[in-house]
């Protein structure tokens, strides 16, 4: 039996993420349109890559009982549908970070170039119990070295 490769966390390139998908059946709804919550689980995924791309073992973190990201605010504006078998780019930049929180902003495109939707975000970094922690200082400094130098 042939060995799939394992599968890609796309590309962290001057601090832009980009992450290929493509939009199967079961994102659409009868029309073959990509139903508007599932632009949220793209974006989930694109942010995991890009953490795990910028050195960040989210998942680590989670299984030690230090805590997880939680979006706690988002701003999104669709802009054109995607449809069934289009392929995407989900983008992910850090725009700030500070001691408990991150700004992200996130983007997809059809891999043409057309631009699908646009939002940005806070992600908290919060303890098992929910109230908001300081990140670990070793993820902060990973994130300062990825931040554009504009931010």
């Amino acid at each position: 039996m042939a060995m799939l490769p394992p599968p890609s966390s796309g590309l962290l390139d001057g601090g832009v993420h980009r992450l290929a998908a493509r939009v199967y059946f079961e994102d659409t709804d009868t029309a073959g349109i990509m139903y508007h919550a599932k632009y949220l689980h793209f974006m989930e995924r694109g942010r995991t890559e890009f953490l795990r791309l910028a050195g960040i073992d989210h998942g680590a973190a989670v299984r030690a009982g230090q805590g997880a990201y939680a979006v706690t605010e988002m701003q999104i504006k669709w802009l054109r549908p995607a449809r069934l078998d289009d392929g995407l780019i989900i983008e992910t930049r850090l725009v700030a970070v500070r001691a408990a929180a991150c700004r992200i902003a996130q983007r997809i495109a059809r891999d043409d170039g057309t631009m699908l939707a646009d939002a940005s975000l806070t992600a908290a970094f919060l303890d098992p119990a929910g109230r908001p922690r300081r990140q670990p200082a070793a993820w902060i400094a990973q994130f300062n070295r990825i931040l554009p130098q504009d931010a």
